[in-house]
């Protein structure tokens, strides 16, 4: 009997797991329920669109023609709100209810609104000229709104925050970053890393605000001010919020199932109420984590759609362990890349170095001689050396120093050159992509970047590794009938 399958979400989770089950079974009759019109889109990459660095149709990962070539019916622009676990049914806003053998959540996130006066009316409407920066939808808003606004405010000092601000303040618009928190990426960084930081930001146009609430929002019509906690008003036009987001679980919390943060799984991604339901991506908790980012979330999509596909044919199941924290802020002027934890502790080895004249702060946490944490702010060329030691889990050579100490302008490390990083090295942390696909990739015929994102998926997710995966591809052009030793 066919498998009958259900995808709550069709966001970056959502859709990836279609696309894992499709390259996994053929055994399946497929579901998609998605809130936003039309097919699948790279959240990610939304920044990039308002900074201008990119275009509005780069955020595209299927049409919605894909899926019904692939035998998938998708019910666009419509919000499920009900799960009817005794007869397996999937109720929507409107039309039929949805059956399922298989139900997978995917419902992602809300964005957090602060306790501030003025913000939304009685129904919880923003006022006009305040946006939470979640969709492509909004993202539009916040063009049209800039657009026409003198001064911007950016309220939450975390990777979106930054990356929004400076794209606005890229564009001209005069902005300030106002953060609750005492630090700028608190989660990430430690305060040497955040006071570079926010010296950075400052130098690029943006004005910072740190350890400071907002307490209203001033405006009847229209949005004219933010006034602070500690007094102060700032006049603007246009207030962005991107003060964290929230799982969204009242989906599978009206039907029973348990929740903490988020949906409560176990190491197959199912509910550990429902074996028949799974939970991926920002809505999912696994090991009383939930995760933000987009490499996680692919991760249990992909290791779902195998427990799923097994279960069809009555094979083992694989298990989902956790996915290291790798970030890359992607702002232009700012490098910054963080890996694990910044926060030493214990009998943790740190080794730092400092360049305040070029805005360069870099961190390494080791534990037991191998890496658990690093921060690379101002000048990542040593990111790809210790992204590999990281995920690998590799020694540390003695002299820990030298994978940060650099001369200004001197050549990347030699790990760092195509020719000499091992097949196995990660070059897409999103994907998990490594050089040896990419090298196959080519060998299969792939000849640019486009094409290898095609084949591999590298590139598709945050898209910081493009400038990687471009210096590997003119590599292989250079090599001797593109056959090089991988």
């Amino acid at each position: 009997m066919t498998l009958r399958v259900a995808v709550a979400g069709n966001g970056m989770a959502g859709f990836r797991f279609v696309q894992e089950l499709l390259a996994s079974t053929a055994g399946a009759r497929v579901t998609v329920v998605g809130e936003e019109q039309g097919g699948a889109y790279n959240r990610v990459q939304l920044p990039n669109v308002l900074a201008g660095t990119a275009g509005p149709a780069s955020l595209e990962l299927a049409a919605e023609d894909w899926y019904a070539a692939r035998g998938v019916t998708l019910r666009a622009g419509v919000r499920a709100v009900r799960i009817d676990r005794g007869r397996r049914l999937l109720h929507l806003a409107r039309g039929p209810a949805v059956p399922f053998d298989v139900l997978v959540l995917a419902t992602g996130s809300s964005a957090v609104r602060p306790a501030a006066a003025g913000l939304a009316d009685g129904g919880g409407r923003l006022i006009p000229g305040a946006v939470a920066f979640r969709t492509a939808a909004d993202c539009a808003e916040i063009q049209a709104l800039a657009a026409g606004a003198r001064r911007a405010v950016v309220l939450g000092g975390g990777v979106l925050g930054l990356e929004t601000a400076r794209g606005l303040a890229a564009g001209g618009l005069p902005v300030t970053l106002v953060q609750r928190g005492r630090r700028l990426m608190e989660r990430q960084l430690d305060a040497g890393a955040s006071r570079m930081l926010a010296r950075t930001v400052r130098s690029l146009g943006v004005a910072v605000r740190t350890g400071v609430s907002v307490k209203a929002v001033h405006g009847r019509a229209r949005l004219t001010g933010v006034e602070l906690g500690d007094g102060r008003l700032l006049r603007a036009g246009l207030l962005v919020l991107c003060c964290g987001t929230a799982p969204r679980t009242g989906l599978a919390r009206a039907a029973g199932l348990a929740t903490g943060a988020g949906v409560i799984v176990d190491d197959q991604l199912r509910s550990v109420t429902d074996p028949a339901i799974f939970a991926i991506g920002e809505c999912a908790e696994h090991r009383g984590r939930t995760h933000g980012l987009v490499a996680p979330s692919w991760a249990q999509a992909r290791v779902a759609a195998q427990v799923i596909a097994a279960r069809a044919i009555a094979a083992p199941a694989p298990s989902y362990t956790g996915t290291p924290a790798v970030v890359r802020l992607k702002a232009v002027g700012i490098e910054l890349a963080t890996l694990g934890s910044a926060r030493a502790g214990g009998r943790a080895e740190v080794i730092t170095f400092t360049d305040p004249g070029r805005g360069v702060y870099q961190k390494l946490i080791v534990r037991d001689g191998r890496l658990a944490g690093a921060i690379l702010l101002g000048d990542t060329r040593a990111a790809g050396t210790i992204t590999q030691l990281f995920d690998r889990g590799a020694p540390l050579p003695a002299d820990r120093a030298s994978l940060l100490i650099t001369r200004r302008n001197a050549p990347a490390a030699p790990a760092s050159s195509p020719v000499l990083l091992p097949g196995r090295a990660t070059i897409c942390q999103c994907n998990g992509v490594t050089k040896a696909a990419i090298c196959a990739a080519w060998q299969e015929g792939a000849r640019a970047a486009t094409q290898i994102a095609d084949r591999t998926r590298a590139t598709t997710g945050c898209g910081t590794c493009r400038d990687a995966v471009e210096g590997i591809v003119e590599w292989l052009a250079a090599a001797d009938g593109g056959l090089a030793a991988v």
